[in-house]
């Protein structure tokens, strides 16, 4: 059967898909359009390094899919780096459900357990980061640049990855939950890389793509009126307009070659529990049914959002500066089907889970004017919504 976006199954409640949700042996996505549980594996994309088309390869994987029977669906993840090698499978089932309601109440904190938390790099070693980025911007070399920042949690007890993404998907039930599992090296234990993403990079729905850039960020404040006047600051900020339209300009023109014509409403404001966002809609009826969905993520991956500009000098700036390899974090993940439909989301407010091991990821646009406290400050809000899931608010 070829999975498809309208089907009887969609009458299915979120709750019961994330209650059949096993890691290890399934995927999970929600969009505010549905919800996915993919289970088992019928067939994956080879480890190590990715095909010179990976759109091809995966074209090739789901025409087997459905020669065999199986759910023409591909569910999984593609790196920062598409050098890398992507996490991408068919599955055995594919079911769909509703979308996630705010009304559900949100299940409790997955675990009561101890945890250290190690910062990589420590804080004033990021902002000195920023400080050398802002350096390279000066001097004309790069206009912005996307730093980020690790936390390493060791808990006293295996984490509840079911429970956790539960807690992360009805924190923001609007945005992009996802669970799935990465390539681990025996013996290693399994990996699985869990979040609830605000940023769609790109869907594919009927021959029209969408995106919904996000660029430029306040975090949100526990009183009202403080919020509301952030929120508004946010709307009037220069340096934030300046940061969000480098990227809308560059979906825009990522899509341009690839549609007929391309709409852009916006910037508006965007809320999560944690920030303020600055967001545009982005839109274009696609030039060829062929252009499947995951072509267009790999054509706008990686955006400014989560790299930079130029992205080639941005790139080198943080290869530079951040001690760590990004892996699946500001990659994006999602699913495509047969048909060349799909959703793929920007890989942030996310972690990798490895047992009682957790590392969980944050970053920060860099552009001049950028102030390396006030960075500082927004990657710890950002680290928010998946540390309150994990119960340890206030540990960044």
């Amino acid at each position: 059967m070829t999975a498809q976006l309208e089907t009887p199954a969609m009458s299915l409640p979120a709750q019961q898909l994330l209650a059949g949700y096993a890691p290890g042996t399934s995927a999970f996505f929600a969009s505010p359009r549905h919800t996915l549980l993919a289970e088992g594996v019928s067939a994956r994309l080879p480890a190590g390094p990715p095909p010179a088309d990976l759109g091809a390869a995966v074209r090739r994987l789901l025409e087997e899919a459905t020669a065999a029977g199986d759910p023409a669906i591909v569910v999984g993840a593609v790196p920062f780096d598409p050098g890398r090698g992507a996490a991408l499978s068919v599955p055995v089932h594919a079911t769909w459900g509703a979308p996630l309601s705010p009304s559900v109440p949100r299940p409790a904190a997955p675990f009561a357990a101890e945890a250290v938390v190690r910062p990589v790099p420590e804080p004033e070693d990021y902002k000195a980061g920023v400080a050398a980025a802002l350096g390279r911007m000066s001097s004309g070399d790069v206009e912005k640049v996307v730093l980020a920042r690790a936390l390493d949690v060791r808990t006293s007890a295996p984490v509840d990855v079911a429970a956790l993404l539960a807690r992360l998907a009805y924190r923001d039930p609007r945005g992009y939950a996802f669970a799935v599992e990465l390539p681990a090296a025996a013996p290693a234990p399994a990996r699985t890389l869990v979040g609830a993403s605000p940023e769609l990079l790109v869907s594919r729905i009927d021959g029209v793509a969408r995106a919904n850039p996000l660029a430029g960020s306040v975090p949100r404040s526990a009183n009202p009126m403080e919020d509301v006047r952030r929120a508004e600051e946010l709307l009037r900020s220069a340096k934030n307009l300046r940061e969000h339209a480098v990227v809308a300009e560059a979906v825009v023109e990522g899509l341009r070659p690839l549609c007929r014509h391309v709409s852009v409403a916006g910037p508006s404001l965007v809320q999560t529990a944690t920030m303020w966002h600055l967001g545009s809609e982005i839109s274009g009826e696609l030039l060829s049914d062929e252009t499947t969905s995951l072509d267009l993520a790999l054509a706008l991956h990686p955006t400014p959002a989560v790299c930079g500009t130029p992205v080639a000098k941005a790139r080198d700036v943080i290869a530079q500066v951040e001690p760590f390899d990004r892996g699946f974090y500001s990659g994006t993940v999602g699913w495509c089907d047969a048909s060349g439909d799909g959703e793929w989301a920007v890989t942030i407010r996310c972690g990798e889970v490895s047992g009682s091991s957790v590392r969980v990821y944050a970053g920060a646009g860099i552009v001049p004017g950028s102030r390396p406290q006030d960075e500082l400050d927004e990657t710890s809000a950002k680290f928010g919504t998946f540390l309150d899931a994990l119960g340890l608010g206030g540990a960044a």
